[in-house]
């Protein structure tokens, strides 16, 4: 009789290939970033796909992703981004074209800091040093590579300015919507909601679509069914079982960047002992720390020192 033909129907097509690799290679597959779409996800897509199509008009409309760090916020913008690429029409870049215009809020919330990184995220050099130059250059950039939609993310950090550089911001954000007629999108934590309410006709102009944390339930099952369908191990490994979700969930505290970043470990460990599979053993013996756990042993070290 011949050899029984290992069940490997757990896996994508892709993902079967990869079995072919080393166990070197196969960890390094495993340790990339990939996307996994969730229903939230698609549902932020189709919404930012519906933006970046509106026709433009005095008052567009623009959206306010929120939600905790590490919950695949960042990783929605860069999806959408992707999409829409810059492409240069000539050798020359100032006949740059870029539908997406996206950067993070720097640290320092003031309007030289904000225009400056508003440019260079469009790949101009920065050659003004005052506001009103600097803001000037920014529109005319902007108008010149077309942008149709502008990302803003980590808008949390404007509450780390003083009260009037907060209203000089919020202001800002009013001003560029007016002027340029292309949607805004604010992406951050609670505080980036915080500081867009704390203006009437700011919040009026921004649609808030929360990314909450996992809890246990269908969705959190068929995220974890997907996850196992993308890493390359030969066994199956029943993730997407109650317990299973139970204690991913538990050890991650509900981000699905943990939860990417733990299951990657878990796999390389099932790789490296040979067990082919995310078992309850090979989870707790992944060289994985949780947000909470890493704080702490942190803060130990500070102790001792």
């Amino acid at each position: 009789m011949g050899k029984k033909k290992t069940d490997l129907s757990h896996l994508t097509k892709e993902s079967r290939a990869i079995l072919e690799l080393s166990d070197y290679d196969r960890i390094l597959r495993i340790q990339a970033d990939r996307w996994i779409g969730y229903p939230i996800a698609k549902k932020v897509l189709t919404r930012l796909e519906d933006l970046a199509n509106w026709p433009g008009k005095q008052r567009m409309p623009n959206l306010l992703i929120i939600g905790p760090t590490n919950n695949g916020k960042s990783t929605i913008i860069e999806k959408f981004r992707r999409k829409y690429p810059a492409v240069e029409t000539r050798k020359n870049f100032d006949d740059m074209r870029m539908p997406v215009v996206a950067f993070q809020m720097p640290p320092d919330p003031s309007g030289t800091r904000f225009y400056s990184m508003l440019i260079k995220s469009t790949g101009a050099v920065v050659r003004q040093s005052r506001t009103a130059e600097l803001e000037q250059a920014a529109l005319n950039r902007l108008r010149s590579v077309k942008a149709r939609i502008l990302v803003i993310d980590e808008l949390h950090n404007v509450l780390s300015g003083q009260s009037d550089v907060r209203r000089e911001f919020l202001n800002t954000l009013r001003f560029l919507g007016n002027e340029l007629r292309i949607p805004i999108v604010g992406v951050g934590t609670r505080d980036a909601y915080l500081a867009i309410r704390s203006d009437d006709q700011l919040e009026n102009r921004f649609e808030p679509i929360p990314i909450p944390r996992w809890k246990e339930g269908d969705d959190l099952l068929s995220l974890l069914a997907s996850f196992e369908a993308v890493l390359p191990l030969h066994k199956r490994s029943e993730l997407a079982t109650p317990e299973m979700a139970r204690y991913i969930l538990s050890r991650t505290e509900g981000t699905i960047g943990e939860i990417a970043m733990f299951l990657a470990m878990a796999a390389t460990e099932a790789i490296r002992t040979g067990e082919e599979r995310m078992s309850s053993k090979v989870l707790k013996n992944a060289q994985y720390q949780s947000p909470t756990e890493r704080t702490r042993a942190f803060e130990r070290q500070l102790q001792v020192g």
